[in-house]
């Protein structure tokens, strides 16, 4: 399950994450987001202590989605060690999700 934190900045909740970091970048008026949101609970579930998950409202956070180049949404990026590895534009079902996930873990 995602938790609300607070950091300085996202760079630093990246890099001091000991785990990888799987970021979706949705809105909130974005039904394939809201998709994605329940898909997201289950592999944090199946995942735990393995990944974390952070959700980024790019309604409220627009520069940060500049910075990372989202144009399509849901947009989920994982980073490891701070760098994104990889990029997942639009749904992706549970267990295809939890597959291309542990290719990086």
């Amino acid at each position: 399950m995602a938790t609300k934190q607070e950091f300085n900045s996202f760079e630093d909740m990246l890099t001091s994450s000991d785990l990888p970091v799987l970021v979706d970048f949705y809105a909130t008026w974005c039904g394939p987001c809201q998709m994605m949101a329940k898909i997201l609970e289950q592999v944090s579930a199946q995942m735990s202590g393995k990944l974390k998950i952070v959700k980024i409202d790019t309604d409220k956070y627009e520069q940060l989605a500049v910075d990372h180049r989202i144009y399509a949404l849901p947009t989920l990026v994982l980073f490891k060690n701070g760098e994104a590895v990889d990029r997942i534009e639009g749904v992706m079902q549970t267990a295809d999700l939890i597959q291309r996930l542990q290719s990086f873990l």
